[in-house]
């Protein structure tokens, strides 16, 4: 087909496809294509990248796809060193606002809802009951194949004296490439058991956030 140019409608040509683009350089596979009605393709080695239709554009990611929090909704003592299992809660503060799915949590267990690089991290505040104590730790425990379990952050805090406040915080990036077998928790340990850990069911106090930053 010629190459046309008309004074009104401009430049005008065949309409070309993946494989075969109708605006091309040396390489003829790669390239602009005209498919459909209100329809532009770009392709790469005949593949297609990138599509532009009256509907929006698709193909590649615009931002932020998923965020989410979760937070403690009871105050709890750390009486033995163990997973955070319970009082979790999406949260549902006024104005909040998550971005996509979001995170489903089991017995503490939390779910991507889609693969990407995430960062993982979580906030706590607190208090000492009884006198000094010589720490108190959080960490954050990722597995790939839904099974063992690794360390993957971790934050301390100590106190000097009774009803003394404290807070922490620590995050780790995870690069989750199956949404079955890549999953978080959260570890508290400690020294005694004079710390508090606080929990609030509407506002932040001690919370988790997800937020995933980009493809895996």
């Amino acid at each position: 087909m010629a190459l046309n140019i008309n004074g009104t409608t401009g430049i005008s040509g065949v309409d070309g496809s993946v494989s075969a683009p109708a605006l091309t350089g040396t390489d003829s596979n790669t390239g602009i294509t005209f498919p459909s009605a209100d329809t532009i393709k770009f392709a790469t080695g005949g593949v297609e990248r990138m599509s532009i239709t009256n509907s929006g554009v698709s193909g590649i990611t615009a931002g932020i796809t998923m965020a989410d929090q979760w937070r403690i909704t009871s105050t709890f003592q750390v009486s033995s060193n163990s997973y955070i299992t319970t009082n979790w809660e999406r949260n549902d503060t006024a104005g909040y606002a998550k971005i996509g799915t979001g995170m489903s949590e089991s017995s503490g267990v939390f779910s991507f809802p889609e693969t990407g690089i995430y960062l993982v991290g979580i906030n706590l505040t607190g208090n000492s009951d009884g006198g000094a104590f010589n720490y108190v730790a959080c960490s954050i425990y990722t597995t790939l194949n839904n099974s063992s379990y690794t360390q993957s952050a971790s934050t301390y805090e100590s106190v000097d004296d009774t009803n003394r406040h404290w807070a922490m915080a620590t995050e780790f990036l995870l690069d989750v490439t199956d949404i079955s077998n890549c999953k978080v928790k959260f570890f508290m340990s400690s020294s005694n058991t004079r710390p508090y850990v606080y929990g609030d069911s509407s506002l932040n106090t001690t919370f988790a956030h997800f937020t995933r930053l980009g493809d895996t």
